[in-house]
């Protein structure tokens, strides 16, 4: 039997987008990305936007995702330990999938240490200078009494409203994002003023989602800048083996 020592990370998967030609395919493809990490995981950390759009009522969920949550139920019965950082897509993650699939759900940013090293972990939507209109809506879906009215409109409503939202937000037929270079990039300069503010605390590792781009920036001799991609472009994520991340690439 294969030693569990591998840590996974992973991010922007947007599973059940309107503007996916197969949902079901897409996420059959997920799943087999699973099963082959299945017998190295000791850890897996979803880091925000894992599905497209998600909301829990009180005695419903949104249909579909089934083989994708069974297979994270079934790595966690295994002892692998599971987080899911909620991005500025999946936002309304309650009670349910907590209990049902047995992970833990982080809102926000997180220091772990991990093997020994330090990792600031975060989807990143809140992270760099934010448009007004964007933080105005991400203080509105993060309302909690802005999320009670919302639980009153009727599912075959919000839906279908919240999957046209998407698409027109983000129009993945265009070119696929680009890096903005050093000075430009946000997760760098967060990264560097964290770091300038926080002298005593070493942060190995600085990883974030949200971007879509690949990245792996090497800020000092301590500490690097991580940004996940997505499995919109690229199909990719991050594995660290106790002594070094790399970001690898999914082709099965």
């Amino acid at each position: 039997m294969p030693q569990r020592n591998m840590t996974y990370f992973i991010s922007d998967l947007h599973l059940g987008a309107s503007y996916l030609n197969n949902p079901l395919d897409y996420e059959r493809r997920v799943v087999r990305w699973l099963n082959t990490i299945r017998p190295s995981a000791k850890a897996i950390y979803l880091l925000g936007d894992i599905l497209d759009y998600w909301y829990e009522y009180r005695n419903v969920v949104p249909r579909g995702f089934t083989r994708f949550f069974g297979t994270l139920a079934s790595l966690a019965d295994e002892g692998v330990e599971i987080r899911w950082y909620i991005g500025n897509h999946d936002i309304w993650i309650f009670d349910y999938l907590p209990n049902e699939i047995g992970m833990t759900v982080v809102d926000g940013y997180e220091i772990r240490e991990i093997d020994g090293l330090k990792f600031f972990l975060s989807h990143g939507d809140g992270i760099g200078n934010l448009k007004t209109g964007f933080k105005l809506i991400r203080s509105i879906f993060r309302n909690r009494v802005c999320q009670k009215l919302f639980s009153g409109i009727h599912p075959r409503w919000t839906i279908p409203f919240a999957h046209r939202w998407s698409s027109h937000s983000r129009n993945f037929s265009e070119e696929k994002p680009q890096f903005l270079g050093e000075e430009k990039e946000p997760f760098i300069n967060f990264a560097k003023n964290w770091i300038a503010d926080h002298k005593n605390t070493t942060i190995d590792y600085f990883v974030f989602g949200h971007r879509h781009i690949l990245l792996d920036y090497k800020l000092d001799s301590n500490s690097s800048v991580i940004v996940l991609g997505d499995w919109i472009h690229h199909f990719s994520y991050a594995a660290f083996d106790g002594n070094k991340l790399s970001i690898e690439i999914f082709n099965g």
